[in-house]
């Protein structure tokens, strides 16, 4: 049996325990002012400036399983952009956009009235940034910074950017900084059926 643990990363916080960084300037919050469970390490990663969902287990192969990208874990981001997408930029982010590394897989994508978010400290400025759009995007690769360059190619750069679900798990009902332990069963091996004589 192994254990995943799903935490809620927060704004401005390292995607890993320790800063190697650490002495050259401004010092920036890890993983271990939240979670202290010894010997696990996080399936994939999430930028200093996003938010959300992290996997986290010390079992190595589930690791791989859950961030190798030929297993195609869907991902889901909500996502605050400049302005108001209009139905162009929208079905170009649906079609698949054409980035500097390549074009994009199609995503699945959709407006939202209301985030269903806690509120980011610091929240983006409603000063600088009067008119914004909350979109939910769904995508099946983990490029660098993918999600952000996306919107910025169509014109509406990320603003906040929080992801919401990995494949089957969800943030749901987790706070930033908060996290919770799922163990997960190996599936049964069915027993050969006896032969009727």
């Amino acid at each position: 049996m192994s254990a995943l643990y799903l935490l809620h990363k927060p704004y401005r916080m390292l995607s890993q325990f320790t800063d190697r960084q650490r002495g050259e300037g401004e010092r920036r919050a890890t993983l271990a002012e939240v979670i202290g469970v010894p010997g696990i390490y996080p399936a994939g990663r999430l930028d200093y400036d996003s938010e959300g969902l992290l996997l986290l287990s010390g079992d190595g192969e589930l690791i791989h399983r859950i961030s190798d990208p030929r297993h195609k874990q869907p991902k889901t981001y909500r996502v605050q952009v400049e302005g108001i997408p209009d139905e162009a930029a929208l079905a170009a982010l649906r079609r698949g956009v054409e980035l500097n590394d390549g074009p994009t897989r199609p995503a699945k994508l959709r407006r939202l009235d209301v985030p269903g978010l806690p509120e980011r400290q610091p929240p983006v400025s409603a000063k600088r940034h009067p008119t914004t759009t909350w979109l939910e995007l769904t995508i099946t690769e983990g490029r660098n910074r993918q999600v952000r360059r996306m919107t910025a190619h169509v014109g509406h750069p990320t603003l906040r950017l929080v992801r919401v679900a990995i494949g089957p798990w969800r943030l749901d009902g987790l706070a930033p900084g908060q996290w919770r332990r799922e163990a997960l069963h190996a599936p049964r091996r069915s027993s050969p059926r006896r032969r009727r004589r």
